[in-house]
């Protein structure tokens, strides 16, 4: 979801990135594929492992202000 609102936030941009990578990619919700690729592509979004996203996970607080960290300074 954050992914979502980021990118909605951002007015939908073009998504570079790419889910191919992660054995969990199937979990992304519909809504928010494109802007999980965008997210991964900026890399505001790294995923908990090199190939797992855990998409259906919470993000806990700390996970939450990285991304809008990066999302902020990069």
């Amino acid at each position: 979801q954050i992914a979502a609102i980021l990118y909605r936030y951002m007015g939908s941009p073009t998504a570079t990135g790419s889910l191919t990578g992660f054995t969990d990619r199937a979990n992304v919700s519909t809504y928010a594929t494109t802007a999980m690729q965008w997210a991964i592509g900026k890399g505001y979004i790294t995923g908990t492992s090199s190939t797992t996203l855990d998409p259906l996970g919470q993000a806990t607080r700390a996970q939450a202000a990285v991304m809008l960290h990066r999302f902020l300074t990069k």
